[in-house]
């Protein structure tokens, strides 16, 4: 989850393949250091949503909480820069954050866009053409590292179906794995999927999107 303004995310490969003659080394540097790189952001963003984030028997409270919405050129193969260890296209995807401010005890919201990135040419291809592909958040239970980070996300096509998620996590895993420092926790749809030891201790983070109004 990122924690500065964007994150262009760019596959290794890509980055290993630059070099210091490449007229676009400064912006995947950039991107590597947690940059946006060459993609832009939309100055007039109009097709907002809400992001809805609603806890239930939370076992304590959570100091982070960092919503993001992720952004892929649905055309990279046509546009993208090509990587001249393949001949093939670099994939274009950038995570932008959602902030995420606290409405009741238990709930949280963000609003988010879908024309949040902006259509352009970055590698003299044609057109780069965006797309939402999901939306999701990371809770934590102190600004430590070590703590475990609850994730969760929705893609696109079950944020457009108005279908809600629910995944349910152990409460054992809060705030931290002793043997797992900073463990990515994503949870299960279906609490059946634990022990069952492990079924009347778990809680849950339900994660809704909804439309805003023009």
């Amino acid at each position: 989850m990122p924690t500065r303004e964007g994150r262009h995310l760019v596959p290794t490969g890509l980055l290993l393949a630059l070099t210091a003659c490449s007229p676009y080394a400064d912006a995947e540097h950039g991107v590597a250091a947690g940059g946006r790189g060459l993609a832009k952001l939309n100055p007039s963003p109009q097709q907002g949503y809400e992001l809805v984030l609603t806890l239930k028997d939370a076992p304590g409270p959570f100091a982070v909480v960092e919503g993001v919405a992720q952004y892929d050129a649905r055309n990279y193969a046509a546009c993208g820069r090509i990587l001249p260890a393949t001949g093939t296209a670099g994939r274009i995807t950038s995570q932008e954050p959602v902030e995420l401010r606290k409405v009741g005890e238990n709930e949280y919201r963000g609003t988010f866009y879908l024309d949040r990135m902006q259509d352009e040419e970055y590698y003299g291809r044609g057109v780069c053409h965006w797309t939402l592909t999901g939306v999701g958040a990371m809770l934590r239970a102190t600004t430590g590292e070590a703590d475990t980070r609850f994730l969760t996300f929705i893609d696109k096509e079950r944020m457009e179906a108005g279908n809600p998620l629910t995944r349910f996590y152990p409460r054992a895993d809060y705030p931290q794995i002793e043997e797992i420092k900073g463990y990515g926790a994503s949870g299960e749809e279906d609490p059946s999927s634990y022990r069952t030891d492990l079924r009347d201790a778990l809680f849950s983070i339900t994660t809704t999107v909804q439309k805003l109004a023009p």
